[in-house]
């Protein structure tokens, strides 16, 4: 089976808003807000009439360049990505942002690139570092598969190729809710060595505060991540899958039935699994719908993984189900 080539650490929203004032941090995080909540077209066209009349933001030019990817229009994402890079090189979203788009078109040594380049701006970005990690080892993929095509009886390379896709037999592309909307602003004009905590902190638009969780219905969002988080590990497919919505966005844009058969083949390989989930955070977006943030401990034959999530629950009928699942890496 060949190795996806969306990148785990994919498509960052990350609205940590590099924007001028209450008023436009305010209409991009709704424009952002839509798009989270899967009205791309919508959420396009309010983007393109903030940018008619604010044409040198930033911040609306990345948001946009997110939404077109989300739309499959990679290449108009691609060039308003460069753009940003060329007139901004120190923000190192940007250049994350178009290694993913190049390495989902199979163009590894662009991305790779484009994740130094990243690197160069912000060498603590942790997201370029893997994301250069994940290039690296589907580099090497596409190399053993070279290796076998001329040599099938090389063991070697198999056991190699078999390491390397076992990695990422688990992994999922985030959607764009990867990161929410945040308050800290940051000046893109200025070198990012420049953009202190302390001065960003003083910058920042305090939002309003997220609606309380009350504690029934704390209880039913993580009862239901349990009993999703058991049926993994116990690797009762059915009651897996039975804890997504018919709604649910899937990671790539496959259809619901192509999605499930990917799901059943990734649960049922391995002779045994763990999935551990703990520090589970609940902000409601409203009477039902909810986002669900925690620590995720994986573990099946040769690959154990600790990575963060993010679930989008809807309350349908009285269920808590999921929405979106993003990998927070």
């Amino acid at each position: 089976m060949p190795l996806s080539r969306a990148l785990p650490n994919a498509l960052l929203l990350l609205v940590s808003v590099f924007v001028f004032g209450i008023a436009q941090a305010d209409d991009l995080k709704e424009i952002a807000q839509l798009a989270n909540q899967g009205q791309q077209a919508a959420a396009l066209e309010r983007i393109n009439t903030y940018i008619a009349a604010n044409p040198k933001d930033v911040q609306a030019q990345f948001i946009k360049g997110v939404i077109l990817a989300e739309q499959n229009r990679r290449d108009e994402a691609i060039r308003i990505f460069t753009d940003i890079t060329e007139k901004n090189p120190n923000l190192p979203e940007p250049h994350n942002n178009l290694a993913v788009l190049y390495a989902d078109q199979g163009q590894y040594d662009k991305a790779r690139k484009a994740l130094e380049n990243a690197i160069k701006t912000h060498p603590s970005y942790a997201t370029a570092h893997e994301n250069l990690g994940d290039i690296y080892a589907r580099m090497a993929s596409e190399a053993y598969d070279k290796a076998l095509q001329l040599d099938s009886g090389n063991t070697r390379a198999q056991n190699k190729l078999a390491l390397i896709r076992d990695l990422f037999s688990s992994t999922k592309k985030p959607v764009m809710t990867a990161a929410r909307p945040a308050s800290k602003p940051a000046e893109p004009a200025k070198p990012v060595e420049q953009a202190k905590p302390a001065e960003v902190k003083q910058q920042a638009a305090k939002p309003a505060e997220p609606a309380p969780v009350a504690d029934d219905v704390n209880a039913q969002i993580t009862a239901s991540i349990q009993k999703w988080a058991k049926a993994w590990s116990s690797k009762d497919i059915d009651a897996y899958l039975a804890s997504y919505s018919p709604s649910f966005k899937t990671p790539k844009g496959e259809s619901r039935s192509a999605w499930e058969n990917l799901r059943r083949d990734r649960i049922s390989k391995p002779k045994s699994i763990s999935v551990d989930i703990s520090d589970i955070r609940i902000t409601m977006d409203g009477a039902n719908q909810a986002h669900a943030t925690f620590k995720q401990n994986y573990s099946a034959s040769h690959l154990s993984q600790r990575t963060g999530k993010t679930l989008v629950m809807s309350n349908s009928g009285g269920q808590w189900l999921i929405e979106q699942e993003i990998a927070n890496r």
